[in-house]
């Protein structure tokens, strides 16, 4: 995949309270716009390490900000990142319109918070989605019927997984999950009204069901709320880890990606083979912190770039500036 042309050909098989299994979704084509610089010019992402004959994508959570709090630099800088590592699609961990998600596929936010700010040709590739809790709080149901509409935002259900192939061996299994529902305490605020309908329990069945006849190398779970965390919630209690955690641990998830706090991290619990990444830091920051377990954290406006081959996945943290903060690879565990 090169220049402004991209195809992306996936197998996408979804379930959800609300969708039917989907057969395979359909290709897309998708043109990037000109006037972006034709060359690397931000020379300190000659630092990222290139892996050869890996699957390249970005993952970056809680963006919807109209561009501020340097959401339209990041853009800027993924842009400039694809000349090192030019990803096959991006994973949005969540939170993808603030503060009160969008109310319609026709809602401005998609132009003002999405369509005009990830403007750059190397960034109209398709989009994976998951829905945050502020996407709950209007009509979450329109970030999923705005896979309809846009070449790039791929949204099937509010949960679901898509099987990949690796560039030379080997294959992935995401799976790509809706925590808002395992978030108990949701159930007694009336701004997440749009959770009261949802059925965590069987969502929790078909992740089983899921990870049970898995037989890919790679299991990587997609979701908005960390399992984990140094943040702000550092101390909240752990509703969405009591929930998934112990299928993580029987199918041996080898990553969780998830958003929620607006930082940089990256969090191997002792005793659980599963390693935690939290990539919410798309526009607004707060402060961070560690805890036991914790390999790196930084408040940082950033996104995450991972190069995926059968045996090693390589996960590197880039700030705003361009600037890589962070890097680490990760045998795969059987």
């Amino acid at each position: 995949m090169k220049n402004s042309i991209y195809l992306l050909g996936i197998l996408a098989v979804a379930c959800s309270p609300q969708n039917e299994p989907s057969e395979t979704a359909p290709q897309k084509v998708l043109e990037g716009n000109v006037g972006y610089p034709s060359e690397l010019q931000i020379e300190s992402l000659n630092e990222l390490e290139v892996m050869d004959d890996a699957l390249n994508f970005y993952v970056i959570g809680d963006w919807g900000r109209n561009g501020y709090f340097h959401q339209k630099d990041l853009a800027e800088t993924m842009n400039q990142a694809a000349f090192v590592i030019e990803p096959e699609f991006i994973i949005s961990t969540g939170d993808n319109f603030y503060d009160n998600g969008v109310a319609s596929v026709d809602d401005s936010q998609w132009e003002t918070s999405f369509e005009n700010i990830y403007t750059g040709n190397f960034l109209q590739v398709p989009w994976y989605v998951v829905l945050g809790n502020h996407d709950y709080r209007t009509n979450p149901q329109a970030e999923i019927d705005y896979s309809k509409k846009s070449a790039r935002w791929t949204m099937p259900s509010r949960y679901w997984f898509t099987d990949m192939s690796l560039e030379e061996e080997g294959d992935v299994r995401f799976l790509f999950l809706d925590t808002s529902p395992c978030e108990d305490e949701y159930y007694s605020e009336e701004k997440y009204r749009n959770v009261w309908s949802q059925d965590s329990t069987k969502q929790l069945e078909w992740m089983d069901s899921v990870l049970a006849v898995t037989t890919q190398d790679w299991r990587i779970a997609i979701g908005h709320h960390p399992l984990y965390t140094g943040g702000k919630r550092a101390n909240d209690p752990a509703y969405v880890r009591s929930h998934v955690e112990r299928y993580f641990d029987q199918y041996t998830v080898h990553a969780y990606f998830c958003g929620h706090e607006h930082d940089l991290q990256h969090i191997k619990p002792v005793g659980h083979p599963t390693h935690h990444f939290v990539s919410g830091a798309g526009a607004e920051v707060r402060p961070t912190g560690e805890i036991e377990g914790t390999h790196f954290a930084q408040s940082e406006t950033g996104f995450m770039i991972v190069s995926l081959t059968q045996d090693i996945m390589l996960v590197q943290a880039v700030n705003w500036r361009g600037e890589v903060l962070y890097s680490t690879k990760i045998e795969r565990a059987e």
